[in-house]
C-alpha cells in the first residue's frame, strides 16, 4: 500500500534554499558541467554550509515527535541535480541530522513539477525561473533571498512571518489600491470589512501551519513541561480601517495568530528586527529586500504587485 503524506504538512525545498550553493554554481556557470560534476564528486564529502531557508527546515522538522501519530512535518527535497551530484546535498543533509529521506533529483529540469505527487504545500528555491513558472502554474513558490541573519542554533523556538495581501489573501484588494488609488482602496475595504478575502498563494501552507500549531499546543495537555515551539505573525503594510478585512478573514478561516503588524507604509525592517522571523514572505520585491538584510526572507511573485 502507498503511504500517503496527506495528513503532514509537506514543504518540497530545492537544495539551492537548504544550503549555500554560491560555490558550486560559480564552477556551473563559468566552467560547464563537466567541471561541475568533477567539483561536486571530488568535495561530496565537505558539508555545505547552510542555506537561507535552513534555520526553518530544521526547526519545523524538530516539531515531530517520537511516535507515528506525532509525524506532523515532511520535508522533500526537489533538485535540478541528477542523483551522483546530488549526493553531496544528501551528505549534508545526513551531517546535519535532517530527517529529510524523500527526494527528486531532475538532472536540469524544473524540479516544482513534482510537488503535486508528494502534495506539497510550499515550494522553495534560489532559483528565480522555477518560482515564477511555478507560480505561473498555480503552484506555492517562493523564492529565498541572500540574508546577514544569523540563527541562535539554541533557541527551540520557530517564528514565522507573513504578508498578508498576495501571500495568504489574493490580491484583489491590493489591485484596487494599484489601479485606483488610496482614497478607493480604504472606501473599498471600508465597505466590504465583513466579506472575506478568497485565498492567496499561500493560503494552504498557512492553514496546515496554523493547524500544526494547534497540535503543538496540546502538547502541554501530555507533557505540562512542554513549551509550546511555533508562533504566527501577520506583517503588513495595511491600517485601519482595512485591519478589519484582516480580521474578518482569519475568523471565516478559523485561525489566531499570534501577532499582527498594521504598519501603514512604515517600513517593515524594524518590526522583523524585532520580531525575528526564521522566515518571512511577501510578495513585494522592494519589501523583501529592506527585509532581507535582518530575516531569512522569501519573495512570492504572485499578482498584481509582480505585473
Amino acid at each position: 500500500m502507498a503511504v500517503s503524506l496527506a495528513d503532514r504538512l509537506v514543504v518540497a525545498i530545492a537544495s539551492s534554499a537548504l544550503f549555500d550553493l554560491d560555490a558550486a554554481d560559480r564552477i556551473f556557470r563559468e566552467q560547464g558541467e563537466e567541471a561541475y560534476r568533477k567539483h561536486q564528486r571530488e568535495h561530496e564529502n565537505d558539508v555545505l554550509p547552510t542555506g537561507v531557508a535552513f534555520p526553518l527546515i530544521r526547526r519545523l522538522l524538530a516539531l515531530n515527535g517520537e511516535s507515528a501519530a506525532e509525524q506532523f512535518v515532511e520535508v522533500v527535497l526537489l533538485s535540478r541535480n541528477d542523483p551522483d551530484t546530488g549526493l553531496r546535498v544528501f551528505n549534508s543533509i545526513e551531517h546535519y541530522g535532517l530527517p529529510i529521506s524523500r527526494a527528486a533529483f531532475v538532472k536540469g529540469r524544473s524540479p516544482f513539477a513534482y510537488m503535486k505527487g508528494f502534495d506539497a504545500s510550499l515550494f522553495l528555491s534560489a532559483n528565480e525561473a522555477d518560482v515564477r513558472h511555478a507560480i505561473e502554474r498555480g503552484l506555492p513558490a517562493g523564492r529565498v533571498f541572500p540574508t546577514d541573519f544569523i540563527d541562535d542554533e539554541e533557541e527551540l523556538e520557530l517564528r514565522i512571518a507573513f504578508d498578508f495581501d498576495g501571500i495568504i489573501a489574493d490580491d484583489s484588494a491590493e489591485t484596487v489600491f494599484k489601479k485606483s488609488g488610496l482614497q478607493t482602496y480604504h472606501s473599498t475595504e471600508r465597505e466590504k470589512a465583513a466579506q472575506p478575502l478568497r485565498a492567496g498563494p499561500l493560503q494552504r501552507f498557512f492553514s496546515e501551519l496554523a493547524g500544526l500549531q494547534v497540535k503543538d499546543r496540546l502538547r502541554t495537555e501530555q507533557d505540562a513541561s512542554y513549551q509550546p515551539r511555533l508562533r504566527i505573525a501577520i506583517v503588513t503594510a495595511r491600517s485601519a480601517p482595512a485591519h478589519k478585512r484582516v480580521i474578518t478573514t482569519l475568523r471565516d478561516w478559523g485561525i489566531q495568530v499570534d501577532e499582527a503588524f498594521f504598519l501603514g507604509g512604515v517600513g517593515k525592517a524594524e518590526i522583523l528586527r524585532e520580531f525575528r522571523p526564521h522566515i518571512f514572505f511577501d510578495d513585494q520585491i522592494g519589501h523583501i529586500e529592506g527585509a532581507a538584510r535582518v530575516a531569512p526572507s522569501v519573495h512570492v511573485p504572485f499578482g498584481i504587485a509582480n505585473v
